[in-house]
């Protein structure tokens, strides 16, 4: 019987995994590949993604297998091991970004003719094309479109255990994992990154047994980065280390005895609005890099690279800015109250493109999500759909106040908070404002 491949993309995982499930029908050996390819990009991810591969490669070898790494076009790739291994069938998970679209489209255009081309959605809770209006155009404001997808029902039970498959062994080639260059080279800044996380598939179960315990008072204290009193999750969903099946379920289950519905609720929304970004990512391509309301084209920008580093780096003298951005740098993650308040000080106070702080999120998050980090850098621009809008600037010293009132968060990542050490502002607050509206009022007489 010839063997089927088992193409990994965004789905880092044995278990609950409709791909492999697909691929092992038949009890057909399976040639796992890995190929990595442009869209693997962002030096933190670039780390996470080693070691998720590191952790992949050992459960395939546990199952009597090896997992084939290649790099570079990915029709060409997986063309040239069909022939060499003689596979009849190509199994993946389909993925919604453009880059990503296109090299399904190019997959089968190479090969549809001679062997079967078998992709599955897998990574979200509903196919993008499935949530429309009436007019049959997509929705552009999330209350409605979470109110239309939730009317689909919920997802389908998880399959719990690690599927019976064998995993073929083969003589192709296979690139080595440390020359894909994916690890810093000196000067190593991954320490943090070290300290804080569990790359893998049994990072991620580890990770999501935490979550009834830790986000029990989510929906109350979401918006605290004092506390620890999120999922977390993030990164482990962005590479497919857990299923978004496996998290609805684990959060649903413990409804009532471990978590409040309060609670529940406010994290499986959280799902539905991951949902949404890949959505609009879907519906709109360009979401990446041009502003969804046309007019913010006009918008007079400032370039400033010596704000811009300041911001990046922590230095702006506003101290919940700064503690965000030391934590980004620090450890690849930033709570998302604090992402906002950062993002809100770039585009609004510094009234720097939004999309150097897009890619500023790109290259240091773990979870540097194409489609969650375009959407809510647009949201806060004021550019996007169902976006805050540009006039509602957040006081970051007031932010600061309200979430972090006891300063716990501040002084965990600015520890020269309230000596000499630490700077001024870059910018006044209230004159910074004044100019930002100012701006938005030149843009809106320019249309």
């Amino acid at each position: 019987m010839s063997p089927a491949i088992l193409w990994f993309r965004r789905n880092l995982r044995l278990r609950d995994n409709p791909a492999l499930l697909n691929a092992a029908s038949g009890d057909r050996p399976i040639i796992a590949v890995y190929v990595l390819t442009p869209s693997d990009r962002g030096g933190a991810s670039r780390w996470w993604l080693h070691h998720s591969l590191a952790a992949l490669a050992a459960d395939v070898e546990a199952g009597g297998g090896r997992l084939l790494l290649r790099e570079g076009d990915a029709a060409d790739q997986l063309a040239g091991i069909a022939a060499a291994t003689g596979a009849g069938s190509i199994h993946f998970q389909h993925r919604y970004e453009p880059a990503a679209l296109a090299e399904e489209q190019a997959l089968t255009d190479r090969l549809g003719d001679s062997l079967d081309i078998c992709g599955v959605h897998d990574g979200l809770l509903n196919h993008p094309d499935t949530v429309m209006t009436q007019s049959d155009t997509p929705y552009k404001v999330f209350t409605p479109f979470w109110r239309a997808a939730g009317k689909l029902g919920e997802p389908d039970a998880p399959a719990a255990a690690v599927p019976d498959v064998t995993f073929g062994k083969t003589e192709v080639a296979s690139a080595d994992l440390d020359g894909f260059g994916l690890l810093p080279t000196a000067p190593d800044w991954a320490g943090g990154l070290r300290a804080a996380w569990s790359p893998g598939e049994d990072g991620a179960l580890e990770q999501l047994d935490g979550v009834p315990g830790r986000a029990a008072r989510y929906a109350d204290d979401r918006d605290r980065p004092d506390r620890d009193a999120t999922s977390r999750l993030s990164p482990h969903l962005h590479f497919g280390e857990v299923s978004v099946r496996q998290v609805w379920s684990t959060i649903r289950a413990a409804e009532g005895d471990s978590m409040p519905a309060s609670s529940v609720e406010a994290l499986l929304r959280q799902l539905y609005w991951r949902d949404f970004s890949y959505y609009l990512l879907y519906h709109f391509p360009d979401l990446p890099e041009k502003p969804l309301r046309p007019e913010f084209e006009h918008f007079p920008w400032i370039e400033d690279d010596t704000l811009l580093s300041a911001w990046q780096h922590g230095r702006t003298g506003y101290p919940i800015v700064d503690a965000g951005m030391r934590q980004l740098w620090e450890t690849g993650w930033m709570h998302n109250r604090v992402r906002m308040i950062v993002a809100s000080f770039l585009v609004k106070d510094l009234m720097i493109p939004w999309q150097h702080g897009a890619a500023w999120f790109l290259d240091t998050l773990v979870d540097a999500d194409l489609a969650n980090n375009s959407a809510g850098w647009q949201w806060v621009a004021g550019c996007g759909t169902d976006a805050a809008p540009y006039f509602r600037i957040f006081n970051p010293s007031r932010q600061g106040e309200k979430f972090d009132p006891d300063k716990a968060y501040v002084r965990q990542w600015v520890p020269e908070y309230g000596t000499d050490g630490y700077p001024d502002p870059i910018v006044d607050h209230s004159t910074a404002r004044q100019q930002a509206l100012e701006a938005y009022g030149v843009m809106k007489s320019a249309r």
